[in-house]
């Protein structure tokens, strides 16, 4: 396992560096979105028209932050459950997605298209939602104002630490764990 320090937007020779297992800290700009907000992402792209952002080289955070306090740019901001975006996940990797953050598997459609379009899927600590939001140095809602905490938010983060799960040569971190455990 190795680490690394990307910056956004991600490239391809950015992924294909990286392996299960290896810790990333990435900076620059990403955008927060969750079902709600992925099903009306996938539904413009279907429709012909344009998503609220390039997603080219993008990374995606699935999450729903609390308000921030008073001063600062977020709230809590913890990883959501990650199946609940797989049935949009395969679209935005076609058009250019390089990075989502979640928690938890994706299914067997994702990690194809990870590994054909040469994408990642990192896992972010869930249970440190105020230490994660440290790493988000701006936050400014850009789609969808009315599905509150699932609005897609443009966010700015420095060293925000995540866990290569799923790269693009096929292989899985909880899949590698599991073995692993079970010679032991």
């Amino acid at each position: 396992m190795a680490e690394y320090k990307l910056t956004t937007p991600l490239t391809d020779e950015d992924v294909e560096k990286l392996k299960a297992g290896d810790i990333v800290y990435l900076s620059g700009v990403m955008y927060t979105a969750r079902d709600a907000a992925h099903k009306r992402i996938v539904d413009l792209i279907l429709n012909g028209e344009e998503p609220p952002f390039d997603l080219k080289g993008a990374v995606i955070y699935y999450v729903g932050p609390t308000p921030p306090k008073p001063g600062e740019p977020i709230g809590s901001a913890g990883p959501t459950t990650s199946y609940r975006m797989d049935p949009y996940a395969p679209i935005l990797i076609e058009h250019g997605l390089k990075g989502m953050i979640g928690k938890g598997k994706r299914n067997q459609a994702v990690k194809e298209s990870c590994k054909k379009h040469k994408a990642v899927y990192f896992g972010a600590t869930g249970g440190a939602a105020a230490l994660i939001a440290k790493a988000i140095k701006k936050a400014e809602i850009i789609a969808y104002p009315e599905l509150g905490p699932e609005a897609v938010r443009r966010i700015e983060v420095e060293d925000f630490p995540v866990v290569v799960i799923n790269d693009v040569y096929g292989n899985d971190l909880y899949e590698e764990g599991r073995k692993l455990w079970e010679q032991k």
